[in-house]
């Protein structure tokens, strides 16, 4: 006799991230102190413009000469950092990494990967930070070439003091673009 079970829902991701999943160094993709390593904060929105304080962000990239995991800077966490949005806000400290090779024998710009889990989500959501400094090279990113030019902006952080801005906007106006992986 077989039995036939029922699915069951999918759970959404979140609320309550920050218990079990955050590391107090877990903000630190390179070690504090680190040369020239600057911090990356921002928020999250949901659809009607509010910040959310329940999100958690990953980052990973490539070390300073574009390569994943090559440099002594980031070997200890392979250029990997997660952070809450339970004080408002996320932020991680790293450098800004190299340009990637595409394989291809073209580079893509520096930029970092970014995951973002919150709550209402049934599977985290993918993106990329690029930066101000190398806009000469986004016009040649194979991958940023793919978004439409009028929301390319939405991954192109924001010099701000010693560090950068990147404020993630899940749905609405604004909305970040994301990248189906």
């Amino acid at each position: 006799m077989m039995i036939s079970l029922r699915s069951t829902p999918s759970q959404t991701v979140g609320p309550f991230l920050h218990i079990g999943l955050i590391e107090d160094d877990s903000v630190f993709a390179v070690p504090l102190g680190t040369p020239g390593a600057v911090w990356i904060t921002g928020r999250v929105f949901d659809g009607a413009g509010t910040a959310i304080d329940d999100a958690m962000v990953e980052t990973w990239q490539a070390d300073l000469a574009g390569l994943v995991g090559d440099d002594e800077i980031l070997s200890e966490r392979m250029g990997f950092a997660r952070s809450d949005t339970r004080l408002g806000q996320f932020a991680v400290y790293t450098v800004v990494p190299g340009p990637v090779c595409d394989g291809a024998g073209g580079r893509q710009a520096p930029h970092l990967d970014m995951s973002v889990f919150s709550r209402g989500l049934l599977h985290r959501v993918v993106t990329r930070v690029y930066f101000p400094e190398h806009a000469d090279r986004h016009s040649a990113d194979p991958v940023l070439a793919t978004v439409p030019p009028e929301r390319r902006d939405t991954l192109i952080a924001v010099r701000e003091g010693d560090g950068y801005l990147f404020d993630v906007h899940l749905q609405g106006d604004g909305e970040t673009v994301f990248f189906d992986v």
